[in-house]
């Protein structure tokens, strides 16, 4: 009987098969395997030990009837950890002593030989853990990344990663794409967030950067007539960090000519079904759209979690009949009242409510007006000033809760965001078996600074404005849409792209109304764009995905760091390999450079 065609791929001179994927009609056969003792367990006279490679377990048994003298004195004295080759014949266990926890749990192989050709030393954590036992601290394991990317659950998610990107290969070039590659070391250009940057040493006081993504480059593909690209790009970006962000990151990168907003999107959509299909899930074809004004009024957010309502509404209009010093004060000065009801929320305590306020406050709200409606009775601050039309425009039912922000909008929306946020948890509203897509487009293309009026750009500086506003408001440019779209999936951003400018003078328009006014300044820092751009470009577009975060979501891992091979901490440190680390002198020296500062 002849091993699986998977196993088959797998085989090598010393292998003839894995772990993980014998079964019962392998029964019979003389396998060789080589993997890491898992487990051992020494029952005096029989030995047992559970041998691991990245497909699996499998049971290796060890007895007298059928393994000599030397193998049983090895199999009693390995330590786990440690790399073995193997011989011996798959047999099929005892109903009774037959483990439904093992794909492999109905098989076993008495092993005849054994063979160290890894010994380990104690690990310095345990690879193999037992049900409900913890997990060591992460930063032992991020410190010893070979033994803990030893784990199942880590190889898992690695494993879908490969899967992943491999599926994002396939559906681009299937559709005509070209996977072509952008430089690593490249011009410093401003596109949000700090630079890498790379001492030359031919060139004394000159830097490179490392790229924050191939964004000028792959527009440039563009002019050059490459009309359908994509990248798996390695990106950099020298920002804070959190659970879902990392120095390096990895984003499936796409650009496309001769196509408008609908096009992106569509492809957008395939590629994304794809990849949940690839992990098992079933979504919709088509996303809902929404636009960025609508996501900030009703949900507080640019990438509103859809699982649940909650939504938030204006009561200014309601609030300017009532008599309340605090919110009148905040009309008159410009501001709006916006609040939510909160179904049941009148049982929550005051302590309860105080909790939320503080949600509020720490993003930036003054404080979180509150007003109950609880046995036939209203109660709270407001309750005094409620008129019987303010009543019937409130609309509370008995139990409800109603709370309210009255501040400008840049305040109040994410105010609420949080406050929405955490109600849907304490009522438990959030079905975490539920996908919710969307697609949040017509973003501002500008954000205005509200002290000195400057502009910056929401997106980023190649982003094509809405020909109609540009029209309809040609000297208000923050009044500006974006053709920008972003893919969001329960209130997580996996995605993000825009409809290029294609026009060389449009484009050194948007540089001048970002503050890049001269033009020999325009030329120094992006004349090789606008030269590409001179030479005849084509409408074009693009997306790019976060592909790390997608992998992470897909995989149910917590944290970027639990499929990335090998992460960064939050403070931009590897403890594995121990970077970053202080360069010797005579090295900066031959880079030109020297170090100042108390560390120095």
């Amino acid at each position: 009987m002849s091993s699986s065609p998977e196993q088959s791929v797998l085989a090598t001179s010393l292998r003839t098969d894995t772990c993980g994927l014998l079964r019962a009609q392998d029964v019979g056969r003389t396998v060789r395997l080589g993997g890491w003792v898992h487990r051992s367990r020494d029952l005096g006279g029989l030995v047992f030990i559970d041998l691991r490679d990245r497909t699996g377990l499998v049971q290796l048994a060890f007895g007298p009837a059928w393994s000599d003298a030397e193998t049983l004195r090895i199999a009693a004295a390995v330590g786990v950890e440690s790399v073995v080759l193997c011989e011996g014949e798959v047999v099929a266990r005892e109903p009774e002593r037959q483990n439904p926890d093992m794909l492999t749990g109905t098989i076993e192989v008495r092993v005849t030989s054994l063979r160290v050709v890894g010994p380990a030393v104690t690990p310095a954590l345990p690879v193999a853990r037992g049900r409900g036992e913890k997990m060591a601290a992460e930063e032992l394991r991020l410190r010893h990344r070979y033994l803990d990317l030893r784990r199942p659950e880590l190889q898992e998610n690695l494993v879908l990663r490969h899967r992943l990107l491999q599926v994002s290969r396939r559906f681009l070039s299937d559709r005509g794409y070209l996977e072509l590659e952008t430089p690593i070391l490249t011009k410093p250009t401003p596109e949000g967030a700090r630079d890498y940057l790379v001492p030359s040493r031919v060139h004394p006081g000159e830097f490179y950067a490392l790229p924050q993504s191939p964004q000028i480059y792959k527009q440039l593909f563009m002019c050059c007539g490459f009309d359908r690209y994509f990248q798996i790009a390695r990106c950099f970006r020298d920002e804070d960090l959190r659970a879902d962000r990392q120095p390096e990151f990895t984003q499936i990168d796409i650009e496309a000519s001769f196509i408008e907003r609908e096009d992106i999107l569509a492809l957008a959509e395939g590629l994304i079904g794809a990849l949940w299909t690839e992990a098992g899930h079933s979504i919709p074809a088509h996303f809902d759209r929404m636009s960025y004004r609508d996501a900030m009024e009703f949900y507080g957010c640019d990438r509103p979690d859809l699982r649940y309502d909650l939504r938030l509404a204006d009561y200014t209009a309601v609030f300017a009949g009532l008599d309340f010093a605090v919110t009148t004060s905040a009309i008159a000065n410009g501001a709006r009242v916006r609040g939510l009801i909160v179904p049941g929320g009148a049982a929550w305590s005051r302590k309860q409510v105080d909790e939320l306020e503080a949600l509020a406050k720490s993003a930036g709200a003054g404080g979180l007006l509150r007003l109950r409606h609880a046995d036939g009775a209203y109660d709270g601050p407001l309750a005094k000033f409620l008129t019987d039309d303010a009543r019937a425009a409130f609309a509370l039912a008995d139990g409800d809760l109603a709370l309210f922000v009255a501040a400008p909008d840049r305040v109040s929306s994410p105010a609420l965001d949080r406050v929405r946020q955490e109600c849907a948890r304490r009522l438990e509203l959030v079905d975490d078996k539920l996908q919710r897509f969307i697609v949040v487009m017509d973003f501002p293309m500008f954000e205005e600074d509200p002290t000195t009026g400057s502009l910056a750009a929401v997106h980023h500086p190649f982003t094509a404005p809405h020909a109609e506003d540009m029209q309809t408001f040609p000297d208000q440019p923050a009044r500006w849409r974006a053709l920008a779209y972003d893919v969001v999936l329960n209130g997580t951003e996996l995605g993000g792209g825009s409809i290029r400018i294609s026009d060389p003078a449009m484009q050194s328009r948007m540089f001048s109304l970002l503050g890049i006014g001269d033009v020999a300044d325009q030329e120094r820092r992006f004349g090789f764009l606008l030269e590409g751009l001179r030479a005849g470009a084509p409408p074009h577009g693009g997306i790019a995905f976060g592909f790390d975060r997608i992998a992470m979501l897909l995989s149910g891992a917590p944290s970027l760091r639990d499929v990335i091979a090998f992460p960064k901490t939050t403070a931009a440190r590897s403890l594995f390999e121990g970077a970053p680390v202080a360069v010797p002198p005579e090295d900066l020296a031959e880079l030109h450079l020297t170090v100042t500062g108390s560390d120095a």
